[in-house]
């Protein structure tokens, strides 16, 4: 688990670590399918970069490559400074990588902390009882200091709204992540006053230094939150751009390959 003083994307001592992410020559095919056909991507410390396209472009399948669900057909996945090869999402997640999905992937009748630790519950005693209280304590630190505002760590998911939901999410993927997270539409069922929130929450990882790619249909959001952005059109990355020296209109060009 990683230290309680530790930020994502930051050894203990406060040193950059090497580059978070790094994807070299990714290519998927199922059977006869080009899912993506090469992908090249870097995302640093403190970075965050979208990855936009149409529906069908390859951005859910690069994301899961990434996670672990999918392995490429071709190329490399580069975890700071080391390559990267995952047997399962499982052995992904035990090296750092963390997934914020839409779903949330959250269980609504436990309480927050459970949540924040499901399936790496903490244990005391030769019986390994659930340590609870270390658990909800644990809890209530991390989202105090992201400033996601809960009840209480004990409080039962049901009872917070989806905006609250989805900031457990993230409080949780940013707990175990090493310097990398990766989220998926995460804002794609919530309001405005609670979108505003969650990218509020997303902002302060990038402060604090984690590396985070965000898969994102929301154009407005894009310029808003991600310093860079890459284009996916039909599985072929059509390029990457630096937000302040793009327009709207350029990436909209990009991901339907329409001109003006």
């Amino acid at each position: 688990m990683p230290s309680e003083t530790a930020l994502p994307g930051q050894k203990a001592s406060g040193a950059p670590t090497e580059t978070p992410l790094r994807l070299v020559g990714i290519h998927k095919n199922f059977g006869g399918v080009v899912a993506i056909k090469t992908f090249d991507l870097d995302v640093q410390a403190g970075e965050i970069v979208a990855l936009v396209g149409d529906n069908g472009a390859g951005k859910s399948t690069l994301i899961k490559i990434i996670s672990g669900l999918y392995q490429p057909s071709d190329g490399e996945i580069w975890l700071d400074g080391r390559p990267a090869n995952f047997r399962d999402a499982s052995d992904a997640r035990a090296k750092g990588v963390e997934v914020v999905y839409q779903d949330l992937a959250l269980v609504v009748d436990q309480p927050v902390y459970m949540n924040m630790f499901l399936g790496r519950e903490l244990t005391t005693g030769p019986f390994k009882i659930l340590d609870r209280k270390r658990m909800a304590t644990e809890t209530q630190k991390l989202v105090d200091s992201l400033d996601v505002r809960i009840p209480s760590a004990k409080a039962t998911l049901s009872d917070l709204s989806g905006g609250q939901r989805q900031g457990v999410a993230i409080c949780r993927a940013t707990h175990w992540a090493s310097s990398l997270v990766l989220l998926d539409e995460p804002t794609a069922a919530l309001g405005v006053a609670e979108t505003a929130k969650v990218e509020e929450l997303i902002l302060k990882l990038k402060a604090r230094g984690a590396a985070i790619l965000i898969v994102s249909h929301n154009m407005d959001q894009v310029f808003r939150i991600a310093d860079r952005v890459s284009v996916l059109r039909r599985g072929t990355q059509v390029g990457t751009r630096v937000l302040a020296d793009t327009t709207h209109n350029e990436l909209v060009a990009m991901i339907t390959g329409l001109t003006s």
